[in-house]
């Protein structure tokens, strides 16, 4: 469940600066009236400086508000880049998943064709010439799609302990979970498919001889 997002924060009334104490004009020859002027005129300029001051220390906090509620929104879009990175390893299996598909449906077909040619006889080709073209090309794609696998397996692991280490650390929200990959499932059935393939070619046997 997301958490809500905090009120952003109110910035403070435009300050006008009340106007400087006016210099006392002070009679010289009177040292004791001079003084108590001059003692009132640094009182006056005192409290003038305490006004600044705290209206600098409003406009400090509400930076710090605006700090925080920035520290937030990075953290949010932290958590969803960390999606958009999944996503994207979706796809870059996905892509290995069609060219695997195409490499083992274009083999095992390319088999399965010059073999009946040959039985036929509309052409001469050695005994094993098919079934060592179409094993390549299978053997290939089922090769691709085991190293696409591991590599999606190995990368997402590490992305999940990295988005677990920044969870812990509060640099991160990770409230969305991740989903189970249909494209990893898709990969293993279509490795099956292709190891039954092959084991067809090479020993004529299986489902698809």
């Amino acid at each position: 469940m997301a958490l809500p997002l905090q009120q952003p924060p109110v910035r403070p009334e435009r300050f006008k600066a009340p106007p400087l104490p006016a210099m006392p004009v002070v009679d010289l020859s009177k040292p004791d009236v001079a003084s108590v002027e001059y003692s009132q005129h640094r009182t006056g300029l005192s409290r003038h400086r305490t006004e600044l001051s705290e209206h600098r220390t409003d406009l400090s906090e509400f930076r710090t508000d605006l700090s925080g509620e920035r520290t937030e929104m990075s953290m949010r879009r932290t958590g969803m880049s960390f999606q958009r990175t999944r996503l994207s390893a979706e796809r870059t299996l996905m892509s290995v998943i069609r060219t695997s598909l195409s490499l083992i449906s274009f083999g095992f077909t390319i088999f399965q064709l010059i073999r009946g040619l040959a039985q036929t006889g509309t052409i001469e080709v050695g005994q094993h010439a098919a079934r060592n073209f179409g094993v390549t090309l299978v053997g290939l794609g089922i090769l691709l799609l085991i190293v696409g696998i591991i590599y999606h397996i190995q990368f997402m692991l590490g992305l999940r302990y990295e988005r677990d280490d920044m969870q812990r650390e509060g640099l991160v929200y990770a409230q969305s979970h991740f989903p189970i990959s249909f494209t990893l499932i898709t990969a293993f059935v279509l490795l099956a498919i292709g190891v039954s393939a092959i084991t067809s070619m090479v020993f004529q046997v299986g489902p698809f001889f």
